[in-house]
């Protein structure tokens, strides 16, 4: 229930821009944020472990 209402209130357009803070469309997670892919570190991982983003391979060396 606190999630889903932190969720539901950063949809909204605050009163001043600077308030404003960036969760994972995924998920909702505030951590870990990765501002290209809009998600979170974990999703992210997940996504890309599957190969469903574009462009994202496992790197080894």
């Amino acid at each position: 229930m606190a999630r889903t209402s932190h969720i539901a209130k950063a949809r909204k357009t605050p009163k001043f821009g600077v308030r404003q803070h960036n969760r994972c469309k995924r998920c909702g997670r505030p951590r870990g944020y990765l501002r290209k892919f809009e998600m979170c570190r974990l999703c992210f991982r997940q996504l890309a472990l599957r190969g469903e983003i574009p462009g994202v391979i496992k790197s080894s060396w």
